[in-house]
């Protein structure tokens, strides 16, 4: 039997070109891109989510290779990158589409997720309690493709300079053993 590496995350942690940018810069991660989960029409467009009103939230889709970096850590890097403790919210960025969310892709993803929500929790990680939403994936749709890559084509622009670099300065204190090799000091 073929032990199959590659998987496949599905986070939402508020805007899309944040967890992007920071899980770009795993070791083992092989492609993210940036979409649309969990709401309630097909094919939606950015105009749309940003409503609110189509219950989609901006995600990314990691494919990763387990051999290399595991769910259980891109989860750790998940819940360092982004307060899952605000209901639809993340920083000055408001309304469902910016919720907190893991959408697993099968059983084991979602008991994972929901032992390391008790972990912390327990643990009294964070001042409040985690709201982070456990869901299984539905469709996933790709966001447009100015969405793509976002930071790494724009990293100058005001809102990466003061929203997306902290998030990657924390990234790189806090898991800089899990950066890919050319991004280790």
């Amino acid at each position: 039997m073929e032990n199959n590496k590659m998987q496949t995350a599905v986070f939402a942690g508020g805007c899309f070109w944040c967890t992007e940018a920071v899980f770009q810069r795993l070791e083992g991660v092989i492609k993210v891109i940036s979409g649309y989960t969990g709401g309630d029409i097909k094919n939606p467009a950015y105009r749309e989510i940003t409503t609110g009103r189509t219950g989609h939230a901006e995600a990314i889709m990691i494919e990763f290779d387990a051999s290399l970096i595991t769910f259980r850590e891109l989860l750790d890097v998940f819940f360092v990158t982004h307060d899952p403790t605000t209901l639809n919210r993340q920083g000055a960025d408001r309304g469902t589409q910016y919720r907190s969310a893991v959408f697993y892709t099968d059983e084991e993803q979602k008991n994972i997720t929901e032992q390391v929500i008790t972990d912390l929790n327990e643990q009294g990680v964070f001042e409040d309690p985690i709201v982070t939403e456990v869901t299984e994936l539905g469709a996933f749709y790709n966001a447009e493709d100015y969405h793509q890559d976002y930071y790494n084509q724009n990293s100058s622009q005001g809102y990466c300079q003061f929203v997306i670099n902290p998030k990657l300065k924390k990234l790189h204190s806090t898991f800089s053993d899990k950066l890919k090799k050319e991004l280790q000091n």
